[in-house]
């Protein structure tokens, strides 16, 4: 071999390692958070999903399967922040889809800003992240790239699209029903809807959903759960029964417009359709800057909610939620390119089951009645104190004290608290209830303590903390709910593949607020500016 020859060999094959440098680069990392998803859905539901869904993750990718929220707080808004901040409500501020702010004694919501307007509806308030305290893994990757990598989230619900993506977004983009079935977003993030979304709200495409939802397979193989004709699960307005089919251009006449196809697989169906405009619109993964693509599936919390964890309707739901799964990754192959992406997998929260069901299987369940439980603590409190309007507000299974009264009447806060707290274990349905001084002294080495103080924020939350009975929600005539700190509550899916993930599955337990840094790391990013959790390195390859 003469030296020329030599030379050129060698600079090819060092061209061959710069580029294959490049290629080991995600130029996408793409987040999917389904609300109200248990991990036994996964295991339960298996056997009807296809092969380029849920099990792609199995096939190619890792599976954490002892992935639990850190924090009580179970709900959507909670979730998200977490997800994307790597940190639990104590931190990120988050406490609640609202709760009440002591400064202006009203409830506040988690996402409202009236200093915005929200564009493309002519109803919504303004809605911004300014209540989040904290960066996200998306903002800390927009400074990573001097802003040119680019960050965008869609979802049926603003708080889902607003927090799980951050303050630096380029857009967030949530939906709006009634009789304008369009996705919308906010002045907080642009002048203007682009040209794109623009295009899709007017193509009416939502139109083509206000069909029959039936079972994708026949009902017959739906073994996994119970009878279609339930006494749990919900009766839509202007159907006699909870049973296949729904004729869902008859909903929408009774059940606000296109606010009923929220409820039903074909709102997921929506989501995907505005993610795919969105990921062709923006460009996403189209350069060597790496972007950041947020997608959540709400219609799977509304349907849990109407109809609980052991219906047909929700086992539909999941089935077809595979096929969007598939729809999506179909599309991130052929635009991104395979191997180019990476993909984590999600839920913001569990759910309980049904109390009467499970008190119908002599398992301990029940309801819990809010109403009655406030007017005889504010009596009590009344007759022990002598004041009146000592309680503020009670929300989130927190209570809040009117500190100000409480301090001129020359009274003790604490001794009232202790009062409060006695008062209440005494309750039926109770299961425990803290001060919230008592509460930040405990030991966190107990899992329901830990997860009561990662809950909370010294600025946000109230004097009072109390916890229901495991089994136990708040009274409801119909399905179910979540928000509590037991398991089927916070145990929920982590999934991951694609580029720079290693192929295995750990049961080693892991925490929502992991998520984060475990994107950070592959990213090789800083972490957000709150974070608490740590990277899942044996989900993450050597570079």
């Amino acid at each position: 071999m003469n030296t020329k020859s030599f030379f050129i060999i060698v600079s090819l094959l060092l061209l061959g390692c710069n580029s294959n440098h490049d290629n080991d680069k995600t130029k996408l990392v793409v987040g999917v958070v389904v609300d109200q998803m248990r991990m036994d859905y996964l295991y339960r539901f298996q056997s009807h999903f296809g092969e380029n869904g849920f099990k792609r993750f199995y096939n190619e990718g890792f599976v954490a399967k002892n992935h639990h929220f850190d924090y009580r707080q179970t709900k959507t808004g909670p979730g998200h922040a977490s997800i994307a901040t790597g940190t639990p409500p104590a931190i990120n501020g988050i406490i609640g889809n609202d709760w009440f702010d002591r400064q202006s004694r009203k409830s506040r919501y988690c996402v409202d800003d009236s200093t915005y307007k929200s564009l493309g509806t002519a109803r919504a308030k303004g809605k911004a992240p300014t209540a989040l305290l904290v960066s996200t893994f998306a903002d800390e990757n927009r400074l990573a790239t001097q802003m040119n990598g680019k960050a965008v989230s869609v979802s049926l619900k603003d708080r889902s699209a607003i927090l799980a993506i951050g303050h630096t977004a380029n857009g967030a983009y949530w939906f709006s029903g009634g009789d304008e079935g369009n996705f919308i977003s906010s002045t907080f993030y642009m002048d203007a809807l682009p040209a794109w979304a623009t295009d899709f709200n007017t193509s009416r495409k939502i139109d083509d959903y206000l069909t029959t939802w039936d079972t994708y397979y026949p009902i017959s193989q739906y073994a996994e759960t119970g009878r279609d004709d339930s006494p749990y699960e919900k009766r839509p307005k202007g159907k006699e029964t909870p049973t296949f089919p729904y004729d869902l251009a008859a909903l929408a006449a009774t059940n606000n417009g296109y606010d009923a196809l929220q409820a039903t697989p074909f709102g997921n169906s929506l989501v995907t359709d505005f993610a795919l405009a969105a990921l062709k619109g923006e460009g996403l993964g189209a350069d060597d800057h790496p972007d950041v693509f947020m997608v959540s599936y709400s219609s799977t919390d509304y349907i849990g909610h109407d109809f609980g964890t052991n219906a047909k309707e929700l086992q539909d739901a999941y089935i077809r939620l595979d096929l969007e799964l598939a729809r999506l990754f179909r599309a991130l192959d052929t635009h991104v390119g395979k191997g180019a992406y990476t993909v984590f997998l999600t839920a913001d929260h569990g759910v309980a089951p049904v109390p009467n069901y499970l008190t119908d299987n002599k398992i301990p369940a029940g309801y819990f009645r809010k109403k009655p439980f406030v007017k005889a603590l504010e009596k009590a409190l009344q007759d022990a104190f002598g004041l009146n309007d000592i309680i503020l507000d009670v929300s989130n299974d927190e209570v809040y004290l009117n500190r100000e009264l409480i301090s001129s009447a020359k009274l003790d806060v604490d001794v009232i608290r202790r009062f409060a707290v006695a008062f209440i274990q005494r309750q039926d349905g109770i299961a425990a209830a803290y001060t919230t001084t008592d509460l930040m002294k405990m030991d966190a080495d107990n899992p329901i303590v830990e997860r009561l103080q990662n809950g909370y924020n010294p600025k946000r939350s109230g004097d009072v903390i109390y916890m229901l009975l495991p089994g136990y929600i708040a009274k409801r005539t119909y399905g179910t709910t979540h928000g509590s700190a037991f398991i089927y509550d916070t145990h929920v899916p982590l999934l991951l593949y694609g580029n720079g993930i290693q192929k295995g599955q750990t049961f080693k337990r892991t925490k929502i607020s992991d998520i984060a840094p475990t994107i950070c790391a592959l990213l090789e990013i800083s972490n957000p500016t709150g974070v608490t959790g740590n990277p899942i390195g044996e989900a993450l390859l050597s570079r």
